[in-house]
């Protein structure tokens, strides 16, 4: 197998529903921005499973948005949630 093709398909995790829905869900109820600290355990509790990458972009490309990397949450939440501000 070449290498290119190996990469596509590592694992990679995936959360259910997708974080940035569950992020968004969570920061209506409160009724202000999530802190930090409120994201990052929003995210340790999550559902999520780990999914071949292809499986995975192919899942995003469905649902017709990408979610949010786990390493990465706060930082890309901060900008998506300005995209999605009512």
């Amino acid at each position: 197998m070449d290498r290119d093709r190996a990469g596509e398909d590592d694992l990679v995790i995936d959360f259910s529903p997708p974080l940035v829905a569950v992020l968004l869900a969570a920061e209506r109820s409160k009724g202000s921005p999530l802190t930090e600290e409120e994201v990052l355990d929003i995210r340790d509790g999550a559902t999520c499973i780990r999914l071949p990458r292809s499986v995975a972009k192919a899942t995003a490309e469905q649902r017709g948005y990408p979610d949010l990397d786990a390493e990465q949450c706060w930082e890309q939440w901060r900008a998506a949630r300005t995209e999605l501000a009512d």
